[in-house]
Formats: C-alpha cells, sequence, structure tokens
C-alpha cells in the first residue's frame, strides 16, 4: 500500500519510528507502511464514522503449527488457550518472572496453525522465547513474517466492508467479565477471557474480529488483490496516523510504547483482554494475582488531554509527565485527534488525583475521566 498515490511512509517523516519493519524482514522484502495518504484528519474521520483500510504489514507474524501448539502456548502465557478451537482468536502476554510485561500478540488459530501477531521489533523477541522453551515438545515455532501481512479494516462499518471478500457475519467481540479481587476458584470459565471470531478468506488468509473493526492476515502474495477488491468497492485507504488516534481515544495501549520495563497488565488495562485470573502457573502468574487480590495496582493508564498552547508538536513517548515538578508518570503514544484535539496516552501514579494540573515539558494536561 505504500506505493498508493499520496502515501507517506512513516519513516520518511522519522527516521526513529519504531512503526518500522525488523531490519531482517526488511531484508527479506517486506516494506514500511504509510503515515497518511495526504490527508490524517480525514482520513481519522472516515475510520471514526464509516470504514477504512490501513496497512499494518509491519507488524510481526509469529506461525506455531504443531499438534502440541495449544496446551503448550497455555502454559506460556497468560492467556487459557488449552482448548482453543479453530475460528477462535485472543490476546496473550508474556511476562517476566516478576509479571512485568514483555510482549502481546494477538492470535488466529485456524486448525492446523495458531497464528500471533506482535508489535514491529518485537518478533525476534518473541521467538527466541518461544523458542527456548520448546524442549520436547511438538511445536515449531517460525517467523512468518516475510510470507503474511497484517490489514485492518477500522471503523463502525468494517464487517459490512468484509463481506467484499466474501466474508460475513463474523461475531462481536466476546469478552468474559473481570472478577473482583479475591474471587472463588472456578468462577472463571475455562475459555479466552475474550474470543475474537476468526473465518478463512476465500483467496487465503483469516478475518478476525477485533475492537476496532476487522483484522486481515493475508499471504503477502496476495496482499495487492485483497487491497484492489476492497478499493474497487470503494473502502478507502486511511494511514497509520489515523489509526494512531483512533487507539488512542479507544484507551487501547501499545506493548512497547504506552508500557516501560516495570509496566504490569493490571496497570494498563491488559487484564481483561489477555489475562485468565484463574488459569494456574505461568511465568509471571504470582505477581499479577497479588496485585488484583490487593486490588491497587501501583500506577495506571490515563486519557490526557493537552492544551497544545506553547507547542502543536505532540510529546514524545517517554516524556515525563509532571504535577508540582515532580515526576508522576511518563507519556505514551501522543496524537492530534480529529475531534478532541491533541490527547495522549500516559502512566501516572495511582494517586495522581482526577483533577490534577498536570504538565508535559511545558504543555499543561488534564486526565479524562473515565
Amino acid at each position: 500500500m505504500i506505493d498508493i498515490a499520496g502515501a507517506v511512509s512513516v519513516e520518511s517523516i522519522d527516521e526513529a519510528s519504531r512503526d518500522q519493519p525488523e531490519p531482517a524482514h526488511v531484508a527479506a522484502g517486506v516494506r514500511g507502511v504509510a503515515a497518511h495518504y495526504g490527508d490524517p484528519m480525514r482520513e481519522q474521520r472516515v475510520l471514526d464514522t464509516a470504514v477504512g483500510l490501513v496497512d499494518r504489514s509491519h507488524r510481526g507474524v509469529v506461525a506455531v503449527p504443531g499438534e502440541e501448539r495449544a496446551g503448550w502456548l497455555h502454559t506460556l502465557t497468560s492467556q487459557h488457550l488449552a482448548d482453543l478451537a479453530a475460528g477462535e482468536g485472543t490476546e496473550l502476554l508474556v511476562l517476566s518472572p516478576h509479571g512485568h510485561i514483555e510482549q502481546h500478540a494477538l492470535v488466529a488459530e485456524d486448525g492446523v496453525t495458531t497464528w500471533l501477531d506482535t508489535e514491529p521489533g518485537a518478533t525476534t523477541g518473541l521467538l527466541a522465547y518461544l523458542e527456548k522453551m520448546r524442549f520436547f515438545s511438538k511445536v515449531e515455532p517460525r517467523d512468518a513474517t516475510a510470507d503474511h501481512a497484517l490489514l485492518s479494516l477500522v471503523g463502525p462499518e468494517a464487517p459490512d466492508a468484509l463481506g467484499t471478500l466474501g466474508v460475513t457475519g463474523l461475531a462481536t467481540p466476546d469478552a468474559v467479565a473481570v472478577p473482583g479481587p479475591k474471587f472463588r476458584h472456578g468462577e472463571l470459565p475455562a475459555r479466552p477471557t475474550v474470543r475474537y471470531e476468526v473465518k478463512p478468506l476465500p483467496g487465503g488468509g483469516w478475518a478476525r474480529r477485533v475492537p476496532l473493526g476487522v483484522d486481515l492476515l493475508v499471504p503477502r502474495e496476495t496482499m495487492d488483490q485483497v487491497v484492489a477488491e476492497l478499493r474497487g468497492a470503494g473502502v478507502p485507504v486511511a494511514g497509520l496516523w489515523a489509526y494512531e488516534a483512533i487507539r488512542v481515544a479507544a484507551r487501547r495501549p501499545r506493548v512497547g510504547v504506552d508500557t516501560d520495563h516495570r509496566t504490569i497488565p493490571a496497570e494498563v488495562g491488559l487484564i481483561g483482554p489477555a489475562v485468565h485470573l484463574d488459569k494456574g502457573c505461568y511465568r509471571g502468574q504470582e505477581t499479577v494475582a497479588r496485585v488484583h487480590n490487593l486490588g491497587r495496582p501501583p500506577r495506571r493508564l490515563v486519557l490526557l488531554h493537552l492544551d497544545g498552547v506553547t507547542t502543536d508538536q505532540p510529546p514524545v513517548a517517554g516524556t515525563p509527565v509532571t504535577l508540582d515538578g515532580r515526576a508522576v508518570g511518563f507519556v505514551g503514544t501522543a496524537v492530534h485527534h480529529h475531534e478532541l484535539g491533541q490527547i495522549a496516552l500516559a502512566v501516572v501514579k495511582r494517586n495522581v488525583p482526577e483533577d490534577a494540573r498536570l504538565m508535559i515539558d511545558d504543555t499543561a494536561a488534564a486526565i479524562d475521566p473515565e
């Protein structure tokens, strides 16, 4: 999609952007993605009110075939995957021994292979961990980024647009409510905490219903054809800037951007979609259980409104958030939103008041009430 007229690549704007394919993937022919196609605000409005097609083919893809894949992934990650069935998708985390988030991936199961797509730049680390934990399990994890690409139909009309490709009737995400502290054993059903329905695409690949629309995991050799079919049916393209603005407004964090090395799942709202609290042992489980039972994670994810008076440039990820001159958190993703103006996700200390007058460098910021 980078060859579409008007496309402006991410790396042409920011050479240090993390939204670029890994070097090994570039060497294998994976190309960069568009930040926008000439009108970022219009592209946002399209995603917010109708549907647009976003190129997210810079994300890493890991394929895990093998007859023991579901049980094996169940033991290694935070999600309940023991009975993962064909046509199911979900989310998972890999945690450190101390419960800090190391990896986040979305899942699609096709009955033969479990597909994991993850942040650009995170594929090598995820695959290395999986390879290290293979032992004698009948699984064969591999980097599939060079032969599979992720596209996303984003917006309220995404399911209708999917009909262009011959797939209809994808169910909306099915989530289990997060239980309160000290819940009873067995209270949570033995299934993924969120289910995203997955259906095969007639031309190869899979469609997965997700909160912001529909993800399309397609063979790279058919990617141009899929894009052409959707555009031919009137689906407009939108760049990554537009997608990020919609994501931030929805308060959906990106691991590695809206998190740091100390972040635990409860701080950034990832317990619900990616952590099963009653599945038994996995790496980092003790911290997850302790924090949930106490009910007070040390920090929390917030949406900030920035005044934009001193500068119209959003702060970079990692910039400190201060209160009365004292650091109380950090900025993650900051964007220009077509309705909300300058907004940002940030992780701040739990005791920061809702009405606090925060500062990010010289920019004033206010917490959006949940």
